[in-house]
């Protein structure tokens, strides 16, 4: 028996674990309630910030509490063109405008939109990576479906009632600049996981990887893996 390799042991927890001190919060839409379902409520950008980990900013939006004397703040993927002390509206009538956030049907065909829903109310699941967006395609008022294209270019049909922001994800281009030295990767990857350096299979030993050993460093078999092996 050999020993049990990289790709086995994630997934367990221990070393592998995310990082997650210094992130600042969950990143989702409001709680959807009656004021977004019929109307719209108005909040305004406090400031526009870094999340350790994350290559999007977060802009934090304060809202009035529909009930209570108070403000309730929380945190957005920043579309690009946010600034602070921009108003942000969210609803069913609200107007199409940058850093908004509609149900899909309310917005006309061709609409760039990001941060989208799965289903309804579940806060923003997809298009939510720097630089990300979705396109609306079509929609069917019968069935209450709407068809999206995903950053990846698959199609997906979700609810028409499924709220998205309107505008692309912010900090576009991170990719672009090269890393240029393994410092920077390592600061990288330190905010992120335990995912950096990684050793090749080639350059190990027998006993640690199923492409370790030999006198030259070569896989040895066919690289590809049949679907139905073992």
């Amino acid at each position: 028996m050999g020993r049990v390799i990289r790709a086995q042991r994630k997934g367990a927890g221990g070393i592998f674990r995310s990082i997650n001190t210094h992130r600042k919060g969950a990143a989702k839409f409001r709680k959807l309630d009656y004021s977004e379902r019929n109307g719209y409520v108005k909040g305004v950008v406090k400031e526009i910030i870094h999340d350790p980990g994350r290559g999007a900013p977060l802009a934090v939006v304060k809202f009035r509490h529909p009930y209570k004397f108070r403000q309730v703040e929380e945190n957005f993927i920043a579309a690009e063109g946010m600034y602070t002390g921009q108003f942000v509206y969210c609803g069913k009538k609200a107007d199409l405008t940058i850093g908004n956030v509609l149900p899909i049907g309310q917005m006309p065909e061709g609409t760039v939109i990001c941060n989208v829903e799965e289903q309804s109310s579940d806060r923003g699941r997809i298009a939510r990576a720097s630089g990300l967006y979705a396109t609306i395609v079509s929609h069917n008022p019968d069935e209450g479906k709407s068809r999206i294209k995903l950053p990846s270019g698959s199609k997906k049909v979700v609810s028409s009632q499924a709220r998205a922001m309107v505008g692309i994800v912010a900090g576009g281009g991170r990719i672009d600049k090269p890393m240029m030295k393994a410092g920077r990767a390592y600061h990288k990857y330190k905010a992120k996981r335990n995912s950096w350096p990684k050793v090749r299979g080639v350059s190990m030993n027998p006993v640690d990887h199923p492409h370790g050993g030999g006198y030259h460093q070569h896989i040895g078999h066919a690289s590809t893996v049949s679907r139905y092996a073992p």
